[in-house]
């Protein structure tokens, strides 16, 4: 029993990561269409990450985000583990919407309304997984403050271009 066990989990955090990292790849397709062209042409403050920063950081945070969404997973019986999940769920969909909104629609005001509703989403993934894994919370810190990082610049560039 115990092998089967360790089977499954070890199956549940490959289907986690395979979903985290199938929304990356979903976003990565709405950004490659802009990246190289329209996203050349607005105005970016001085402080705009070059562009090879966010393959290695996204990978990274996709890593974090997968790991933390396993342990929660694992404690899902757990009191408001099953709302923490949905959160999860939830921030997943809102990271693939904002690159859909800022660089398939070139929207950069969108999108940042919709930062704005990831950053909660994300927060209040943080502070539901608190009660149930602290370390599933814990590995969510980077994510938001990678997260909160990239609302002030959306913000800026949506100011710069308005």
């Amino acid at each position: 029993m115990q092998g089967w066990s360790q089977r499954h989990n070890i199956g549940a955090l490959l289907a986690i990561a395979a979903c985290v990292f199938l929304t990356g790849f979903i976003g990565a397709q709405f950004t490659s269409t802009s990246v190289n062209s329209w996203y050349t042409t607005i105005q970016k403050p001085s402080w705009n990450p070059p562009s090879w920063v966010f393959g290695p950081v996204w990978t990274a945070l996709y890593i974090l985000i997968a790991v933390s969404g396993w342990l929660l997973w694992r404690r899902r019986a757990a009191p408001l583990a099953r709302t923490a999940l949905i959160l999860f769920a939830i921030q997943l969909a809102l990271n693939t919407l904002w690159s859909a909104l800022f660089f398939g629609m070139q929207s950069p005001g969108l999108a940042a309304v919709e930062i704005t509703l990831l950053w909660l989403a994300i927060g209040a993934y943080i502070a539901t997984a608190f009660r149930t894994n602290r370390t599933a919370a814990w590995l969510f810190i980077p994510y938001w403050l990678w997260v909160s990082f990239a609302a002030v610049l959306n913000f800026t560039i949506f100011f710069l271009n308005s």
